[in-house]
């Protein structure tokens, strides 16, 4: 373990002396449709050395997930940013990892559809105060106590997003008192007054909460109490700073993409669950019967166990049929009753 930490560290210093320098997208020397020269040049395009040791620590990120704690030192915030980020998408993401890799320089928090709790969520909210994006959807550990500290700890959120499964749903819906104005203990008399600071709780600079499956009533309540806020917005056709919607304020775009952007998505593609051993048949066990001759074997029987009971069923319906034809036709009648009155002569 003492060389595979080496190697973290030699990496982590290589990652940090690494500056990244914007790219320019190369001219097309021949005039070419629009479409075709961005799907060329994006595949042409090179990744950064960051995002390719990004993706080489990735692949192999199960081996050292236990050890984060001590190897999260070596990294820079935004490079922990990214590890966090992988770690999701392998599903390996709790509350040990989160708060080893917390940084108080995060901007963005994406844990959606991760095992972390509200303990790891309260960790979080108490270093990285800066937080202005919070993804919480898919997560069913967490409750409206996390939601809370969040609310509490970081006054400059402006996204939030929730959601997304059963137990998230519910939590979204319990969270609304949270996220409604309330004022302090006040002695003045009029609103004109009062203070900004004598007007405290809820979530004062939320501005964009991204709620899929939002119910009607819940929709109705922010909308009421909380016009300030804009329920799942829509990309904006007018490129004005009132009016455009930040990137991530979007479902359709996951929050932390601009983090792994770069990296080879085959970095957090997680390989197929290994088979289950199935262990030898027993040389003197019986053979085993196919799912085909299995259902033949059960059609027979139960036909088999069905024939008495139709039999009698039908036996009946033919003495119901007879008697119902004897009571509704004249000529049958008369002559069952003659027959009857035979049978009554030769008793005598």
């Amino acid at each position: 373990m003492d060389k595979g930490k080496s190697v973290v560290a030699e990496l982590a210093a290589s990652l940090s002396d690494v500056r990244v320098t914007p790219r320019q997208s190369p001219k097309p020397k021949s005039p070419v449709p629009s479409h075709s020269f961005y799907s060329l040049s994006k595949k042409a395009k090179p990744r950064k050395l960051v995002s390719l040791c990004l993706g080489t620590l990735g692949q192999d990120l199960e081996d050292i997930i236990t050890d984060i704690s001590e190897l999260a030192a070596f990294f820079p915030p935004r490079i922990r940013l990214a590890i966090m980020s992988i770690a999701r998408r392998r599903r390996l993401l709790n509350d040990d990892v989160l708060t080893s890799l917390a940084e108080s320089s995060w901007e963005i928090l994406d844990i959606s559809g991760s095992d972390v709790t509200d303990v790891g969520l309260a960790a979080v909210a108490n270093v990285c105060s800066n937080l202005r994006a919070v993804d919480i959807s898919r997560c069913g550990k967490i409750t409206t106590a996390g939601v809370s500290e969040i609310l509490c700890h970081c006054p400059s959120l402006e996204i939030l997003r929730c959601g997304g499964c059963p137990r998230s749903e519910f939590t979204a819906r319990r969270c609304l008192n949270l996220l409604k104005p309330k004022l302090n203990t006040l002695e003045e008399d009029s609103w004109e007054e009062l203070d900004t600071l004598d007007i405290g709780g809820g979530a004062g600079s939320l501005r964009w909460l991204v709620w899929p499956k939002i119910d009607d009533y819940s929709k109705e309540t922010l909308a009421a109490e909380c016009p300030r806020i804009t329920i799942n917005p829509q990309p904006s056709p007018f490129d004005l700073s009132v009016s455009k919607v930040p990137s991530e304020a979007l479902a359709s775009i996951p929050l932390d993409h601009s983090i792994v952007e770069d990296i080879d998505p085959k970095t957090w593609a997680v390989s197929a669950a290994p088979q289950r051993h199935v262990a030898p048949p027993s040389p003197n066990a019986s053979p085993e019967i196919p799912i085909a001759e299995r259902f033949r074997l059960a059609y027979v029987e139960r036909e088999a166990r069905l024939a008495p009971k139709r039999a009698k069923r039908e036996r009946q319906q033919r003495r119901r049929a007879e008697r119902d034809y004897i009571m509704n036709d004249i000529d049958a009648r008369s002559v069952a009753l003659a027959a009857q009155a035979s049978r009554n002569l030769r008793k005598s």
